[in-house]
């Protein structure tokens, strides 16, 4: 009975998710071509923004992962709040910067950016490569973390497999479909039932179980004292100490501010004061991440010896032990949209990168409208790797998951440096990042990852850096002309004044 009850619950929501992102393009049809898809066409207010940005940052990670942190080791898992609002304030400043090359050069991402500013489309079409290896895992890790919930709020009805497929089938369905606008609009949803959820859990679990905060805390501090400091439980050997925390903080709060997706939602702006809005509200969202952590950290008391992947089911331990079936239902959902929503824009910015950058060059697919189809084709494409994999070799995407942020980091000296300094070349901009790209592999999968208590990501980024300022001053200048014919800039990027 409870299983046919939160399986229903479940399942109007979802099929509501899939409504919403249908009828957010309605009567658009086939307006706009690539850019309508892929960035919304340029036309997105702070609302719409604000959650879809949320909702990127909001993943099942947070149901599952930092829950799952918060019970293995405590406190070095606040390193999420500390980078992401870290990264919002970087953000108010790349953000309009990003937006307003795009929006000059009429690009629609960051392979397209690449390919513009250093006139070889080429370079374009190996970041595209680059990146999609480096995002496949994160769609993999969301068909996971659905299937898991769907799994678990079913009461073992559904079967993970049959879980995974329906993460997949659903979110292809209206990514296709409905493009970025649609994410923002199901995004609206996801947000009103993740903060409601998190809201009623954040009194609920300490009251039911520990008669308040005060006894939690207390009993908290007298017997896990461990997960209250770094480097929390597990000690120094976790490596998750103070310069760990640090130079974590560092490295993801500017690899946030250029990584894919987020740079997706900043082009879908109105305008470049719509993102500096956004940059200071979406801290604001962060005090949600701290419910997840303390729940997690509750689970210790409530169901104690969780081990490996079972702490990240720590919250909905909780949850399923606890609630009736229909709220169980309805905090599934919130937890499924969470991972949705960010799945979603993982494969909208993979299809857009390769119908942009990779298959754009190819006969007859020059139009922006054929370039969409292509991207579409390339979403069901990715998706379905990415199931397969989840299926027949779910380590292989998880290990390369490992690398994935530091990988991304990478691409910082290309991009950012790149448009505020006109004298970086593509030469030395190619170098250092195939030196990070090395650096970064062969630390992670060495076990090598922190280097003497630091992100290895640090590292390899320090090293790229390097390099492509030297390859640029010993190597020859680019050429003044792009082979289109474009004059290059030689000034700064300075954002041209918009009134909105």
């Amino acid at each position: 009975m409870n299983a046919t009850i939160a399986t229903t619950v479940f399942a109007v929501f979802m099929v509501a998710a899939v409504a919403l992102g249908l009828l957010a393009v309605r009567g658009r049809g086939g307006q706009g071509g690539l850019a309508e898809w892929s960035v919304g066409g340029r036309s997105l207010g702070t609302v719409f923004i604000w959650v879809l940005m949320a909702g990127e940052g909001y993943t099942s990670f947070s149901y599952l992962g930092a829950a799952g942190w918060g019970y293995n080791y405590g406190a070095p898992v606040l390193y999420v709040v500390a980078y992401m609002s870290c990264g919002y304030a970087v953000g108010y400043v790349v953000g309009p910067m990003l937006w307003a090359y795009a929006r000059d050069h009429q690009l629609v991402g960051i392979t397209d950016m690449i390919s513009h500013r250093y006139g070889r489309p080429w370079l374009g079409a190996v970041v595209a490569v680059l990146a999609t290896v480096f995002l496949l895992p994160y769609i993999q890790l969301q068909i996971t973390g659905m299937g898991v919930v769907v799994s678990t709020i079913s009461y073992g009805t559904i079967s993970l497999n049959w879980a995974y497929f329906l993460a997949f089938a659903i979110t292809t369905g209206f990514v296709v479909v409905s493009g970025l606008r649609g994410s923002a609009w199901v995004s609206v949803l996801k947000d009103v039932l993740v903060i409601g959820t998190l809201a009623f859990l954040a009194i609920y679990v300490p009251l039911h179980y520990f008669d308040g905060y005060g006894p939690f805390l207390d009993r908290l501090v007298e017997q896990k004292s461990d997960w209250l400091t770094l480097p929390g439980h597990g000690g120094s050997d976790s490596g998750l100490g103070t310069a760990w925390f640090a130079s974590t903080t560092v490295l993801n709060a500017f690899t946030v501010v250029i990584f894919p997706t987020t740079v997706a939602g900043y082009l879908g702006a109105r305008s470049a004061d719509t993102l500096r809005r956004n940059a200071m509200l979406l801290p604001a969202y962060n005090i949600l991440l701290f419910v997840p952590m303390l729940l997690g950290m509750a689970a210790l008391f409530v169901v104690p010896g969780l081990t490996g992947a079972d702490s990240n089911l720590a919250l909905f331990k909780l949850v399923v032990d606890s609630l009736p079936a229909w709220a169980v239902g309805v905090i599934g959902v919130a937890a499924a949209l969470s991972s949705i929503v960010p799945m979603a824009v993982f494969m909208l910015v993979i299809g857009t990168m390769w119908g942009r950058s990779v298959l754009s060059h190819m006969p007859r697919l020059h139009s922006q409208e054929r370039q969409k189809s292509a991207s579409q084709v390339v979403v069901v494409i990715a998706g379905t790797l990415a199931l397969i994999m989840t299926y027949a070799a779910p380590n292989t995407l998880v290990r390369l998951s490992l690398i994935s942020y530091e990988g991304m980091a990478q691409l910082l000296p290309m991009l950012l440096l790149g448009l505020v300094w006109r004298r970086l070349s593509a030469t030395g901009a190619l170098s250092g990042l195939a030196v990070g790209v090395a650096l970064v592999c062969a630390l992670v999968f060495t076990d090598n990852d922190p280097v003497w208590g630091v992100n290895a990501g640090l590292v390899a980024l320090a090293a790229n850096l390097a390099v492509a300022v030297i390859v640029t001053f010993a190597g020859p200048k680019d050429q003044d002309v792009r082979p289109d014919g474009e004059v290059l800039a030689k000034e700064p990027l300075v954002e041209k004044p918009v009134h909105a």
